[in-house]
């Protein structure tokens, strides 16, 4: 390749799409949802699009035109840079507060669900979770190791009780470090330290964040940002990685398996059940028990030829990577399940349900079921999730739905769109993939990335954006990188929006670089890996402290040519996930609107300069996609140049006499 030409695709510019030409009235890329917003335009239908252009963001509480300050009841004050709130705070201080408070949602989120599996694994352990084992004892045993659970000959179920234990005084421990910051690089450890934001226990750090946001606590920006930070990563190296960790020890490590995505994969003669939001558990039941004789003859007295069990959001992301049940869609598509007029019943978790499910599950057949102690919704039929009764909570949930197939209204229209993925590539299989079974290694990734073959690794994460049309952002930004040799992985809402557009294939490498390409096909992989749901973003921390480990690359994650976007975010875990990846130093960006911290520069600084010295990391929001990709490819570079493995080394093959002669030297 020349030099011109590789200059050009490590710097896009003008080259590639522009931001008018990302900016239309088309609400979705996916043509499954386009067929079906036809289809319920028609019939009156009023979805999350049609409200999306009907209401306008609020502008007192947006960050574009002025920040809001609702934190005491003299409120809300809405403040510019010569102008404070009636306390007297300014746009800086009431912007970190803001941010922090989002922060702290974020985290809490992820972390509950963590703390529910830590639960959970202790109740497998004592038998009291029906139907529910540990699938695998060997990643147990490493948990339990990270935690400082002692192992030697111990029973596997005293370990798993004692492990259950300790991962939950994570959550309430007041005093000390969280055991998994021990994952990371050493030198990232003491970067932590230094800087005092290591987190002592995951509740104490949400608490204390929310106390300082109070009115007339914390009112130094900095200061706030730095208990955000500390927050953020009792999140990602607490809650989420103990949900990732005790998820694939309950219900297996996943391993690289094909499937098929989009709402083509509901099925007219079957009953489809549709499972959707974010814990695994009970969907890991359902999809278990769809094969069980019994209820399938059940299914066929009734009419319908067998049960289809289908994921959205990622519910779907964890059922896939371990039964390869077929996710339907992302976030917006939760909706268009229901309007194809063929979903038996939706059951669904926590996080990221629409409430206007309730109302939209009435115009049709469908029954909507609320399963966690945390989520109801109005119009809804609540079936608490308890862990004793699991299988038989299961069996009534799916006999409800076999039993409403007979209700199905006249008009079904399931739009004839599918797309082929693998997905299921844990931490673990991917050093198995590139070592094999008794060299599992992660030395192979890390001299493809030195010798230039692989640029660099951009993980593209996170939501869909009703605001934004639905995958677009994902989908651009993933093709324009993997042509410049940059392998993508992908977690959650972004994941399934690459598998929907037919990239997590191996037949993919096609539209890769050359050097990418070449280790596709030496490896067999797709070029964008799925990585599993949005907790296992935690995952991604532990691959790139692993590949630090591994040596080549520097010593310590800020050293390595990788970065992170959150395209079509809208989320407040993804703010907490974007700050704990920023303050592991990780290069974060944030795309889209709305952009909560525009107004302050103050902030933004502390965010971008401030949080670079300190952490080696940044996180910064750019609305403009080709800006996006430039300031990505520029960072990669960059590291690249102070590795000083930016200029692409050929590569050499060794005849017997080279061979002799590098052995004597």
């Amino acid at each position: 390749m020349s030099n011109d030409k590789k200059e050009k695709e490590n710097n896009p510019g003008s080259e590639t799409q522009s931001y008018s030409d990302m900016v239309s009235d088309m609400v979705s890329e996916d043509r499954a949802i386009l067929e079906l917003l036809e289809c319920v335009e028609s019939e009156g239908i009023c979805t999350v699009f049609d409200r999306a252009k009907q209401m306008k963001p609020c502008p007192i509480g947006s960050g574009i035109s002025g920040i809001c300050c609702k934190n005491c009841a003299m409120g809300p004050c809405r403040v510019r840079e010569d102008k404070t709130g009636l306390c007297g705070a300014t746009l800086g201080t009431i912007a970190a507060r803001n941010l922090a408070r989002h922060i702290a949602a974020g985290a809490s989120a992820h972390s509950d669900h963590g703390r529910d599996l830590a639960h959970l694994l202790g109740q497998v352990a004592e038998g009291k979770a029906q139907g529910l084992m540990i699938k695998d004892e060997l990643k147990l045993l490493k948990f339990a190791k990270n935690l400082g659970i002692e192992i030697g000959d111990r029973d596997t179920k005293d370990i798993a009780i004692d492990t259950a234990k300790k991962a939950l005084s994570l959550f309430g421990q007041q005093e000390g470090e969280i055991d998994l910051i021990n994952i990371a690089p050493k030198k990232r450890q003491e970067i932590w330290r230094k800087n005092k934001v290591v987190p002592r226990g995951v509740d104490r750090e949400v608490v204390e964040l929310m106390h300082r946001t109070h009115m007339g606590v914390d009112q130094d920006a900095e200061h706030i940002l730095d208990q955000a930070v500390r927050t953020a990563l009792s999140d990602g190296w607490g809650g989420s990685m103990i949900a990732t960790e005790i998820t694939d020890i309950l219900f297996t490590t996943p391993q690289a398996l094909p499937a098929k995505t989009n709402l083509g994969m509901l099925k007219k003669d079957e009953v489809n059940i549709v499972v959707h939001g974010h814990e695994p558990t009970l969907s890991e039941i359902i999809a278990e028990l769809s094969d069980d004789k019994e209820l399938v003859e059940y299914a066929k007295s009734k009419g319908a030829n067998g049960i289809n069990v289908v994921g959205i959001c990622c519910t779907a992301n964890e059922v896939l990577m371990r039964q390869g049940i077929a996710p339907i869609g992302n976030f917006l598509s939760q909706e268009m399940a229901i309007a194809t007029g063929a979903v038996e019943l939706m059951v669904v978790d926590i996080q990221c349900i629409m409430q206007a499910l309730g109302e939209l599950a009435k115009k049709y057949h469908t029954k909507l079921v609320t399963s966690s102690a945390k989520c109801k919704i109005p119009g809804a039929i609540h079936m608490e999730f308890e862990e004793e009764k699991g299988v038989d909570i299961a069996r009534q949930i799916i006999k409800m739905a076999i039993d409403n197939f007979g209700n199905r209204k006249e008009r079904v229209h399931i739009p004839e769109i599918t797309s082929d993925l693998v997905a299921g590539f844990s931490h673990e299989y991917i050093r198995y993939m590139l070592g094999g079974r008794f060299r599992e290694s992660f030395r192979p990734l890390n001299d493809a990335i030195i010798d230039g073959r692989i640029q660099g690794v951009v993980a593209i994460v996170g939501c869909n954006n009703a605001r934004l049309t639905q995958d677009r952002y994902h989908n651009f930004l993933t093709r324009e990188l993997i042509k410049r040799d940059y392998l993508v992985v992908q977690t959650g809402c972004g994941a399934l929006a690459s598998a929907k557009c037919g990239v997590m294939i191996p037949e993919a490498m096609e539209y890769a670089g050359e050097g990418l390409k070449s280790i596709c096909e030496a490896v067999g992989i797709p070029p964008v890996l799925h990585l599993g749901s949005c907790v296992d973003n935690s995952r991604i921390l532990t691959v790139l402290s692993e590949v630090v480990e591994e040596g080549g690359l520097g010593e310590d994650i800020s050293d390595l040519p990788v970065a992170g976007i959150a395209p079509e975010w809208m989320s407040e875990k993804a703010l907490s996930i974007g700050t704990y990846f920023a303050a592991s130093g990780v290069y974060v960006v944030f795309s889209g609107e709305p952009i909560p911290v525009e107004s302050s520069e103050e902030v933004k600084d502390i965010m971008t300069r401030k949080w670079e010295e300190k952490y080696g990391g940044r996180l910064e929001y750019v609305s403009n996609i080709n800006e996006v990709l430039n300031k990505v490819i520029e960072h990669i570079q960059s590291r690249r140049k102070a590795l000083k493995i930016d200029v692409k080394k050929e590569r050499v093959l060794f005849d017997m006499e080279a061979r002799r002669a590098l052995k004597d030297v």
